[in-house]
């Protein structure tokens, strides 16, 4: 037996929704296109700087340029995904008015509801999509597209971080002067002027070294010291050579993660969030994002909800009356969201209110549009 909705007797994933859903999805394609494409021109067109020469007379290369490029389109797209689902939602929509198919639907006993069901469908996959996005684009792109910004950043082929603060797994405060993440061969992580602040059997120590290396002990992976010293804190008299750092937890990839919380923490993943969150539970900027990774992908469907009922029930000619005014909204929900969210980073407001209340807000306001809407 066909799954039906009260609406008209309509059956799920017929005809009709074929026919709306495939205008979402190439509507989708379209804003994709459209959206993406201006946020990478306005992009490249600010950093023209990469293309000059550097110091040495030698220059990055234009297939470097292109493969950061093609690295950043998932990245660029996560910014303005629920950009894409309403202007995508706003052509199909407009679609349907401007070919009097709205109107014939309407008539034929079918709510508005009902027929824009695919596209809210679609919006709420986009949502769980932009998700998982993130994470895996993360995961499988981020150090990639991270070395080569670097390069064309600060002009250079070797990676360099100078003067990181962070703690460890175990609360330890660690200093590098220093930290290259990929030196000689095979690749080593090296660090030149290490600090760790930590507590031993309850004595406070302070562990120096000149130089670092992250490489492959017996019983597993490790930092090799180069001119290492254990003083305690309570008895500087009591300083005694070390050649292993232990009692201390930090890798690599922990380093990177650091530099990128400080630097660029709104492309940091949920997952990274959550590492750094844990090192560092005082940091509202952390459990603030935290949430905001959340709420974000929401973003998709709660513009739909308030942007398409402006369209809905307007005469052929006035549709970009509606059109304009579900634009205006949005606007006003990435406003709101943005001062919320800048006051939760400072404290100044709760992470989870600062992350919820525009969602729940505009959320609220697109349920009372939509039940609102015309049939």
């Amino acid at each position: 037996m066909s799954a039906r909705l009260p609406a008209g007797g309509l059956r799920l994933f017929g005809k009709l929704d074929g026919y709306v859903g495939g205008l979402f999805l190439a509507a989708y394609a379209t804003s994709f296109l459209l959206v993406v494409g201006l946020v990478m021109i306005f992009n490249l067109a600010s950093n023209l700087d990469w293309f000059e020469p550097w110091e040495d007379g030698s220059r990055a290369s234009t297939p470097t340029i292109l493969r950061y490029y093609l690295l950043e389109t998932p990245f660029l797209y996560l910014q303005v995904a629920p950009f894409v689902t309403v202007v995508a939602g706003l052509f199909s929509v407009s679609r349907l008015v401007r070919h009097n198919e709205m109107v014939a639907v309407l008539a034929s006993g079918v709510s508005a509801r009902r027929l824009l069901l695919p596209i809210f469908a679609g919006g709420a996959l986009a949502a769980v999509g932009m998700f998982a996005l993130r994470e895996l684009a993360t995961e499988a792109l981020g150090f990639k597209r991270d070395s080569l910004l670097d390069v064309l950043e600060n002009r250079r082929a070797e990676r360099v971080f100078e003067n990181l603060w962070f703690r460890d797994d175990y609360g330890n405060v660690v200093r590098l002067v220093e930290f290259r993440p990929a030196t000689g061969s095979p690749p080593l992580a090296e660090v030149r002027g290490l600090e760790v602040t930590l507590q031993d059997a309850g004595v406070a120590k302070l562990v120096r070294a000149e130089r670092a290396v992250w490489t492959r002990f017996e019983h597993g992976d490790g930092w090799r010291l180069e001119g290492g010293s254990v003083q305690e804190v309570e008895n500087q008299s009591r300083t005694y050579p070390i050649d292993v750092l232990s009692g201390v937890s930090f890798t690599p990839a922990d380093v990177l993660l650091v530099d990128k919380g400080r630097d660029r923490a709104m492309e940091l993943s949920f997952g990274e969030l959550q590492r750094l969150a844990r090192r560092d539970p005082d940091d509202v900027s952390y459990q603030t994002l935290l949430q905001y990774h959340l709420t974000f992908p929401l973003a998709n469907l709660v513009l739909l909800l308030v942007a398409l009922p402006r369209m809905v029930g307007r005469e052929r000619g006035h549709a970009i009356e509606g059109l304009v005014e579900g634009c205006l909204l949005c606007v006003f929900y990435f406003c709101f969201d943005f001062v919320t969210r800048a006051l939760g980073m400072e404290g100044s407001l709760s992470p989870l209110l600062a992350s919820w209340l525009p969602v729940l807000t505009f959320g609220s306001l697109g349920a009372v549009l939509l039940d609102s809407m015309g049939t």
